[in-house]
């Protein structure tokens, strides 16, 4: 692709380079941005650097906030006794937006993959131990994607915390194998939600 300017060659360059965006699309994006009022792009510009500077996670379920503790885990309505296992905060969000659960959230931050090279030490596994080894824990929800990748890291979290004396439950298998939780549409996940079973009857006898 030839371009009349190093400068739009440079912006599309880099917007080529986020999911779901290829080098035509990006082309269309940074002439559209030129047709709009300097100030605008400016604000949408400092809007990003803002939320690389300042952006914090979690001390307690490692999701994306504004202050050190997120306003879900401050919040003295929310149930701590019952925690939530996700992936990232795609998935978490997509479940808040269900406003079926009132517990709180641990946010993995992936899941294991062998294949990827990413392991149990990759994610923040010992983190949620710690919270359920505190004993004030009353269930532990496994709300990781139907894949492999989600089947292995749930099960290996159950190994983990079968001899504690907590609830271990995981949502209904409403959802369809090899879907990712936050495209599944908010019924369904909700339903999945309040559904919820053992863990162990997933396990084949």
């Amino acid at each position: 692709m030839n371009f009349p300017s190093k400068l739009v060659e440079n912006a599309v360059e880099h917007l080529s380079h986020l999911p779901g965006i290829g080098k035509r699309s990006a082309l269309r994006l940074v002439l559209h941005m030129l047709k709009q009022e300097k100030n605008k792009v400016e604000q949408f510009g400092n809007s990003f650097i803002q939320l690389i500077n300042n952006i914090n996670y979690c001390t307690v379920c490692y999701s994306i906030s504004d202050t050190e503790l997120c306003e879900i885990c401050a919040s003295e309505k929310r149930d701590k006794t019952i925690i939530c296992v996700v992936e990232d905060i795609r998935v978490m969000m997509a479940i808040e937006n269900t406003m079926q659960f009132k517990g709180v959230y641990h946010v993995l931050g992936g899941l294991i993959s062998p294949m990827d090279g990413i392991g149990p030490n990759d994610l923040r596994i010992e983190q949620l131990i710690s919270k359920v080894d505190n004993g004030k824990v009353n269930e532990v929800i496994f709300a990781l994607s139907t894949t492999m990748e989600g089947d292995t890291t749930n099960y290996y979290l159950f190994r983990r915390l079968k001899d504690s004396a907590i609830k271990i439950s995981s949502i209904a298998r409403g959802i369809a194998i090899g879907d990712e939780l936050e495209y599944t549409d908010e019924l369904t996940l909700g339903t999945a939600l309040s559904s919820r079973m053992p863990y162990e009857n997933s396990l084949a006898k």
